[in-house]
């Protein structure tokens, strides 16, 4: 039996009047029910040929990420560890996207996982962007330390996240995080944004 995705509630539904009030200082929206698939594979051949069936290169070097529009539409492939890539699209390319990765993968030892309900996503962006992750990420985000394309885990304010690079000059950023942390991690992006919205009021 299929489930009924059409009435489905975004984790962070209830927050969204709240998280549009930090903007300027913090552009703040999030992006549910993207396609999640997590990949296992050491089979160099392998990946290269998930690679070529989305269109886009899997990252070769650890802590960084891959986008490109091939024939699944935008698709991001996020390196998780030596053997585990990310490969996150749009809500309606999971089925897609994960027929052609389980093709590719079918002749190597690898594993193909459907993690989207795991995590919903962020994108934050604005002038204060990397200010306020600075308040709970021991990460350095300055661009010469973390160029666009840059995706670690790491935690944010003790929540667990996956947070990508999106374009390091703009202040451009996407935070992964798991559905059951989304509501506490909004809130307090929202605290952690008082004194720039105070600053720019």
């Amino acid at each position: 039996m299929t489930a009924d995705t059409s009435v489905r509630t975004s984790p962070l539904a209830a927050w969204t009047d709240r998280l549009a009030a930090l903007a300027p200082a913090l552009d703040v929206a999030e992006r549910p029910f993207l396609t999640q698939l997590t990949v296992r594979a050491r089979d160099a051949v392998a990946v290269a040929r998930m690679g070529e069936a989305l269109g886009v290169a899997f990252p070769a070097d650890p802590c960084t990420s891959t986008r490109g529009g091939g024939p699944f539409g935008d698709v991001e492939v996020l390196w998780m560890g030596p053997d585990e890539f990310l490969v996150v699209a749009g809500p309606d390319r999971r089925a897609l996207v994960e027929d052609a990765l389980r093709a590719a993968v079918r002749p190597a030892r690898g594993a193909v996982v459907d993690t989207s309900a795991q995590r919903t996503t962020l994108a934050l962006s604005g002038p204060h962007a990397r200010d306020v992750l600075a308040h709970g990420c021991a990460i350095d985000l300055h661009p010469s330390a973390a160029p666009t394309g840059t995706c670690v885990q790491t935690l944010l304010a003790r929540a667990g996240v996956v947070l990508r690079v999106d374009d390091a000059e703009c202040d451009a950023f996407t935070l992964l995080v798991r559905s059951s942390f989304a509501e506490y991690l909004a809130a307090w992006l929202c605290d952690a944004s008082v004194e720039y919205r105070a600053a720019l009021s």
